[in-house]
């Protein structure tokens, strides 16, 4: 019998026994042993601070797909996260104003809530936070500061409606926080259950024979010491490089604490739809599926995959590919403009 410790939190330990090669009969055990790592995909990321109501939801999600939160009115949250592509838009790094592109790669929101921050450093808390920084970066969407994205914003008469239905009672709720808050309570109920939340919930023939082998894969080769929880990741910061070195030019999380032991630490991805959201890494440089586990296995865990293993995992990691809600998602009718909005500006 193999056993692997993980710590799922501060302060419970849990032992889970797995043995090579389960065969049909331990469908359910195996369930339950998968179950207690990763444990279950909840429908929100509920927040206390930001609780959703259908107000802020609809005012959440115009916000998501309008572009006009943009310099030039031609980038939206939608671009570099495509809602209708998994999140994300599959290059190394996105175009943003004037088809700028920065550094990193643009990681997929959906189920991004239950990460432990956002970003790849972790630099903004929560999504509500997150979701105020691209409107203001110059590479990304380039407007100059709040004040222009709040004269946009009541410049529009449905906007100044929907923010007052869903801040009621605020004296000003056309706020850049809350904008921020309205996309975050957005972002928080895009979830992908998938068929391995199926096979975990009791649903054991959800995965095929392939697919639990690979998930066995996966867990005794220890990628579980990093992808745990709902998200299967998300949960915690790790070094690029860990047990071997890895090239890495980007500062990461070093460039928001100054503390020489983040250097190179990036807050570890979700593998949550993971086979369809290529090119991997924080800066997008590795094309393929099989090539980022076998540096994972590599740098991160001293161990040499071979291709069978490899490919077993990568068999697993394709039973996390989830349902997208296209109702929930579906792009809405915007508000539509003011004879006072801003006009765009490509400069």
């Amino acid at each position: 019998m193999f056993t692997t410790w993980i710590r799922l939190s501060a302060s419970v330990v849990f032992t889970v026994a797995l043995a090579a090669g389960a065969a049909l009969d331990r469908r359910s055990e195996l369930a339950d042993q998968a179950r207690a790592i990763f444990g279950a995909l909840p429908g929100e990321a509920v927040s206390s601070s930001n609780p959703a109501t259908d107000a802020k939801l609809d005012l959440g999600r115009m916000l998501y797909f309008d572009d006009r939160l943009s310099k030039n009115h031609d980038v939206s949250c939608n671009s570099c996260h495509d809602l209708a592509g998994f999140g994300q838009d599959n290059q190394p790094n996105s175009p943003g104003h004037r088809g700028q592109r920065g550094d990193r790669s643009s990681p997929s929101v959906y189920n991004a809530a239950l990460h432990i921050s956002q970003f790849w450093d972790g630099r903004a808390a929560d999504v509500e936070e997150q979701a105020k920084g691209p409107v203001l970066n110059p590479i990304e969407m380039a407007m100059p500061n709040e004040q222009a994205v709040l004269s946009v914003l009541r410049s529009i008469p449905g906007y100044v409606e929907a923010f007052a239905a869903a801040f009621p009672g605020e004296g000003d709720p056309v706020t850049y926080d809350n904008m921020g808050r309205a996309i975050g309570a957005f972002e928080r109920r895009l979830m992908t259950p998938s068929r391995f939340d199926d096979f975990i919930s009791g649903q054991t023939d959800a995965l095929t024979q392939d697919e639990i082998a690979g998930l066995e894969t996966f867990v005794n080769t220890g990628c579980i010491t990093c992808h745990m929880g709902p998200a299967v990741g998300g949960g915690m910061y790790q070094k690029l490089g860990l047990i071997r070195p890895y090239p890495v030019e980007d500062p990461g999380r070093f460039a928001v604490t100054e503390q020489e032991s983040d250097r190179q630490v990036f807050k570890v991805p979700s593998l949550r739809n993971i086979a369809k959201t290529a090119p991997y890494l924080h800066d997008g440089s590795v094309p393929t599926l099989k090539e980022v586990i076998r540096i994972m296995a590599e740098h991160q865990l001293d161990k040499n995959l071979d291709a069978s293993q490899i490919r077993s995992i990568e068999i697993f990691l394709g039973s996390l590919t989830g349902r997208i809600d296209a109702t929930y998602t579906a792009r809405p009718q915007l508000p539509p403009s003011g004879p006072d909005t801003p006009k765009p500006d490509p400069s």
